[in-house]
């Protein structure tokens, strides 16, 4: 065999394995349930799933909903009410979790603001029609300092590089009148 085609077989046995090894860690990670409700909607009992638990405000998380039987045979829609979602007056369809393919959910969804929430839920299948309410649930203040107190303490190195450049401008073309440091 000769040495180039000795060079072109290990070049294709590496890229064989990389992408071999590659292909595990490209995959998603699974969504981890760590509070579930139960509600009745209509007739059908429904988990709902929370990826964090407390829920806080701005605070990305995934939910799961989960109908006893599975979503095979049913369709629906959702539609959550609070501070955030005053305007949020029709239901939005169930669309499966993009993560956890045998339910429907929401993925990395942020509620802005705290307060009391509701999810209103509405059910067809091969029993009926149902609707349920599931109430109570209690999104905390966001975690870390307030808003404003963030922005400002991330913009210090950004003020600190622009009062440099300015300083670095103006030493290397001086206008009519000296910098006085």
């Amino acid at each position: 065999m000769t040495t180039l085609r000795k060079l072109a077989l290990t070049v294709l046995a590496a890229i064989t394995l990389s992408f071999v090894a590659i292909a595990p860690a490209s995959a998603y990670a699974p969504v981890d349930i760590v509070h579930t409700e139960r509600v009745q909607v209509g007739p059908y009992a429904m988990t709902v799933g929370f990826s964090t638990w407390p829920i806080r405000a701005m605070k990305s998380l995934d939910f799961t909903f989960m109908p006893e039987g599975g979503i095979a045979d049913k369709s629906g829609t959702y539609r959550i009410a609070g501070p955030a979602y005053h305007s949020w007056k029709r239901g939005a369809p169930f669309v499966r979790h993009p993560r956890k393919r045998d339910s429907w959910g929401l993925d990395i969804l942020a509620i802005n603001d705290p307060g009391n929430y509701s999810f209103i839920f509405t059910l067809d299948g091969p029993l009926g029609h149902g609707e349920g309410t599931l109430d109570g649930i209690h999104v905390a203040d966001q975690p870390g300092p307030p808003l404003p107190l963030s922005w400002t303490i991330a913009s210090l190195p950004l003020l600190g590089l622009i009062a440099f450049l300015a300083v670095c401008w103006r030493r290397t073309r001086p206008a009519r009148q000296p910098l006085p440091l």
